[in-house]
């Protein structure tokens, strides 16, 4: 009888060598006294056979059933198990006992099919792999003694394929249905759904099983359009953004599988731009239609509508992107300044018009609710003349025709506002904005181009009491004592809301017309005694 000692027996024995196996084992074989007379190793490839079919010697046929993968025994073989009283010419003498040193290295049956084991699989699990699907994937390639192979995480790089139309062994089109994104399996293949008899002519040797360790990281179908899952709709969504918009958006970009590629929030400013005409991804331009300032919604865009088969940067090439995204404001270049009046007076006769001098108060802030600037928490109003440049051309328009003690919403698009660049550290760049006003006093201007009237009739000798020593010249000093002598008595009138002294020294350059720093008889007229001309006159 055969004597089999078990050298080393690994711990995990999943299955063992039965008859009708195929198994591929290396050994040392040699004489009782320790001559060799042959070994695999010598030839550098395993011995390949099936088990109890009569392809071995009947001694070995017995000491390989039960047999795992890596187990190493030493087998002793008498003459009538092994070569018998024939021996083998030149080889084997006859009646010799024979030792071999067997290490079993494979293991397969032509009944067998892929083995899958799952050992993580992610809670949640949207989607599946199906037939046609393209997937990105991670994986070690093993033999099943452990051998590695291959491996996509040397290369640094995932596995890319399309899945069950012959783009993979057999056996991988198999085992890579119903995988979720970030699930983990074993993959186990027969050679009859690998590489078979001839292997792969490199790494992978004849009639080899095959271990895959997979993780999948990307899943996708060529038909797919953009997915989007709605995470926060406000309640009042009073206007949902369209083709030809701009949007102030910030965003988390990651691939299927968490990985971060980019994000807005760590370059602290929104990612602004116009939608539906080509300035962002297909998927994207896709994906911002139809949302609402406040909301935040997930984006998910297969490469086809993202960054395609190249990739970009830390975005690999065929990868889905998710987009978590939320909607700072938007607004459209069409769109002009939106005013709603919260409260009326019901005495409300005098309305505010260019050049009326205005006090109110405000809260200014973004479309998001962010506040930007109170007067309230300054103590002090704010104050203008209305329709000279003092304030943005958005306000200058939302202030129109508003009675003391009105309150009004005031929304102002950025190309009437702060425009593109916005103002550092203050107000972001194409930023609608919203302010909340109320007027608390309001000083009628004079007429548009006047900055000084009279509330009585002139002088007939106007020049003559400028001119304080009667030497034919007004000087500016004599020019803004005999006008703030006008001022204080009533006479006259000045522009309100502008410093005196600047409105004194711009209607005396008026009127000195050869800019000598005097003012002559000659020189001096009256508004009304001018041809129409740009500038302000007395």
């Amino acid at each position: 009888e055969i004597g089999v000692e078990r050298r080393f027996v690994p711990e995990s024995c999943p299955r063992a060598v039965r008859p009708g196996d195929f198994v591929r084992y290396h050994y040392l074989g040699a004489f009782p006294d320790g001559t060799r007379f042959d070994s695999s190793y010598d030839r550098g490839s395993t011995f390949n056979v099936f088990v109890g079919k009569g392809q071995l010697i009947a001694g070995m046929d017995k000491a390989l059933v039960g047999m795992c993968v890596n187990e190493r025994r030493f087998v002793k073989i008498p003459p009538k198990l092994a070569y018998g009283s024939e021996g083998v010419p030149g080889v084997i003498p006859p009646n010799a006992v024979l030792h071999f040193d067997v290490l079993l290295i494979d293991l397969w049956n032509s009944e067998d099919n892929v083995q899958v084991q799952t050992y993580f699989k992610p809670e949640k699990c949207p989607r599946t792999v199906q037939v046609s699907d393209f997937v990105r994937y991670h994986y070690n390639g093993t033999f099943l003694d452990g051998t590695l192979f291959d491996s996509s995480h040397n290369r640094m790089r995932t596995y890319d394929t399309y899945v069950g139309i012959g783009w993979l062994i057999p056996g991988m089109d198999q085992g890579l249905l119903g995988m979720c994104v970030g699930e983990k399996r074993i993959i186990t293949i027969p050679p009859f759904l690998a590489y078979g008899e001839e292997g792969d002519g490199k790494e992978i040797p004849g009639q080899a099983s095959l271990v895959f360790d997979v993780v999948l990281l990307d899943l996708h179908n060529p038909k797919d359009g953009i997915a989007i899952e709605n995470q926060l709709v406000p309640e009042s969504c009073e206007r949902r953004s369209q083709t030809g918009d701009f949007l102030r958006y910030h965003y988390n970009g990651t691939l299927l599988d968490g990985t971060l590629f980019d994000s807005s929030y760590s370059r602290n400013r929104t990612y602004d731009t116009y939608v539906g005409q080509g300035y962002v991804i297909a998927g994207m331009d896709e994906g911002l239609l139809g949302v609402c300032t406040g909301e935040k919604r997930r984006i998910i865009i297969p490469p086809h509508l993202g960054y395609g088969e190249e990739g970009r940067g830390k975005i690999p090439g065929s990868a889905v992107l998710v987009f978590d995204i939320h909607v700072v404001d938007f607004h459209n270049p069409s769109d002009s300044v939106s005013i709603t009046v919260n409260y009326k007076p019901s005495n409300c006769t005098v309305l505010s018009k260019k050049g009326d001098y205005l006090k109110y108060h405000y809260n200014a802030s973004l479309l998001d609710g962010t506040l930007l600037d109170s007067t309230h928490s300054l103590g002090k109003t704010y104050n203008i003349v209305l329709g000279s440049g003092q304030v943005v051309l958005g306000m200058d328009m939302g202030l129109q025709n508003m009675c003391v003690g009105e309150r009004r919403t005031v929304v102002i698009p950025p190309h009437l506002g702060y425009g593109e660049d916005g103002v550092e550290g203050e107000v972001p760049g194409s930023a609608v904005l919203v302010f909340d006003i109320e007027l608390l006093e309001l000083v009628s201007g004079l007429p548009e181009g006047y900055m000084f009237v009279w509330n009585e009739e002139v002088s007939p000798n106007l020049f003559e009491e400028i001119d304080q020593n009667h030497d034919g010249e007004v000087l500016l000093e004599e020019f803004s004592e005999y006008i703030r002598a006008q001022v204080d008595s009533g006479k006259g009138r000045l522009a309100p809301g502008f410093d005196f002294e600047k409105i004194v020294q711009n209607m005396f350059t008026n009127q000195d017309r050869d800019g000598n720093g005097k003012v002559t008889a000659e020189e001096f007229k009256l508004k009304d005694q001018e041809a129409k001309e740009e500038h302000d006159e007395l």
